[in-house]
């Protein structure tokens, strides 16, 4: 243990771009703008130092895509202090890492189970890759109109119905913090030779606070993304892959190479070091502090009335195994406003961006950066937003989660001869391509599912309250792509 806590205190690769940078190395390499010199506005807008360190791979800061010292040392310390067996940099998001793990576990043809409520990410990587998706549709709290967690039962039948599945995903929270029964699932998936992968998007916390729900390497999952940049305080975009024992890292970094830039971003790189090793030394503290901010707002709308915090309540033991305690999800309809509408005043009023907004929900992020007189804010607005708007719910639509019907694969569908048609004339047809409001990015509408009254219901209701809409090639989203009949 002493070991581990030494090893946390070293950041190699932030320090070896100090020590770079005493240097004073003359550059005649990428990037073009030679530590900033070459673009005074950039410089200017980002600072001399950041642009300092924005560098090419060389020698002494080592190769993202084939690291033998300090990337390779600050890899090996992140994965001590994540609990796994290796752990990868990643400068493409958590959604290169989400599809590294589909691409390291299945190929065309194949089989993967998961709930429909998956990132984008995740169907990207089966229209590239070409597996095939098996729908465990989540059980759904009809009053808050979310989708919850994985259900045990629906994982056994779905592995008896598809015994030939090569893996399981599984998300490790939801976008509004709840958890399966991630244990339960890993014991099954295992039992019927199926790797697990977890989307811990939004879970980086659990692996340093205390009480917090159980990290996917805690229950022995196969493979884990996770974004350092959400609740972990690193740059955007950038985020960490890990591995348990049972994956050949070797391969696995082959496979992130076929689609992770060549041209790694060392801000990016050494942000996460950084930011490893604050919440290696620190995340106990923070992320109590956190947790505590949570409690507070929620005591104060539960005092003001009509909000609902999602709490501890929700856990049944299966479908809501556990909920994230820092996650500050709102149910904002008993005030007869929609969640994209709170979260439109909040900005527009009060100068108040929170995370999202959804048909019945809002999501307010509080994580490793936020301050108490922040948190005052955000109580005062919406207790004033209350008072300002309340009205009847009546005739809101209130269901989140739309059941979808798979028709052809996404690869297949995504690729087919497509045609734009209305909204209303594409009922019965096969989409060919994405809608999902963004965030928070889970597809209301995926290609090779068919298109329904209630999707385009849903699509001109959100459309009505003001919710981006994305992933369609008409950007109005006034008409949909589908797959040209008899073709």
């Amino acid at each position: 243990m002493q070991q581990l806590v030494t090893m946390q205190h070293k950041a190699p690769l932030y320090e070896a771009l100090m020590d770079f940078k005493k240097q004073r190395i003359v550059p005649f390499d990428v990037p073009g703008h030679k530590r900033g010199r070459g673009n005074p506005e950039l410089a200017a807008f980002l600072g001399e130092h950041a642009l300092a360190v924005d560098v090419n791979s060389m020698k002494p800061l080592d190769n993202l895509c084939h690291p033998v010292s300090v990337i390779k040392e600050a890899e090996e310390i992140a994965a001590q202090a994540f609990g796994a067996h290796a752990a990868f940099f990643m400068v493409g998001g958590t959604t290169s890492a989400v599809q590294a793990m589909v691409f390291s576990t299945t190929k065309q043809g194949d089989e993967i189970i998961l709930p429909r409520n998956v990132h984008r990410s995740v169907l990207n990587a089966l229209v590239l890759n070409g597996a095939i998706p098996v729908y465990v549709n989540p059980e759904a709290n009809e009053e808050l109109g979310i989708a919850l967690g994985m259900s045990i039962a629906q994982l056994e039948r779905a592995i008896t119905e598809h015994p030939n599945a090569k893996a399981v995903f599984v998300n490790n929270p939801t976008y509004y913090g709840i958890c399966s029964d991630l244990k339960g699932i890993v014991d099954v998936a295992h039992k019927a030779g199926m790797k697990v992968l977890a989307d811990e998007a939004h879970g980086t916390h659990f692996y340093f606070g205390k009480n917090m729900p159980m990290t996917a390497m805690n229950a022995g999952a196969d493979m884990a993304a996770v974004s350092m940049h959400k609740s972990g305080g690193s740059l955007t975009q950038s985020s960490f892959l890990l591995m348990g024992p049972d994956m050949n890292a070797d391969y696995v970094r082959q496979v992130v190479n076929l689609t992770q830039t060549t041209s790694a971003s060392y801000l990016l790189m050494a942000s996460l070091d950084l930011s490893r090793r604050n919440l290696a030394l620190n995340g106990h503290a923070i992320f109590e502090q956190v947790v505590d901010y949570t409690n507070y707002v929620r005591n104060e709308l539960h005092t003001i009335g009509g909000y609902y915090v999602f709490g501890r309540d929700l856990i049944n033991g299966d479908s809501v195994y556990d909920l994230d305690p820092t996650k500050l999800s709102i149910h904002t309809l008993n005030v007869g406003l929609a969640g994209i509408e709170v979260y439109d005043i909040l900005r527009d009023d009060y100068d108040i961006q929170i995370e999202f907004g959804d048909l019945g929900n809002i999501l307010a992020y509080l994580s490793v950066g936020d301050r108490e007189r922040d948190i005052e804010r955000l109580v005062g607005a919406l207790a004033d937003i209350k008072r300002r708007f309340e009205r009847s719910k009546k005739g809101m639509l209130t269901q989140e989660y739309i059941e979808p019907l798979v028709a052809i694969s996404p690869q297949q569908a995504f690729y087919a001869q497509k045609e734009l048609v209305p909204l209303q004339a594409a009922v019965g047809r096969t989409c060919g391509e994405f809608v999902m409001c963004y965030p928070p990015g889970i597809p209301i509408l995926g290609p090779g599912e068919v298109v329904t009254n209630a999707i385009v219901n849903y699509i001109a209701y959100a459309k009505e309250k003001g919710c981006q809409l994305t992933g369609t090639e008409d950007l109005h989203v006034e008409k949909l792509n589908v797959v040209k009949e008899g073709v």
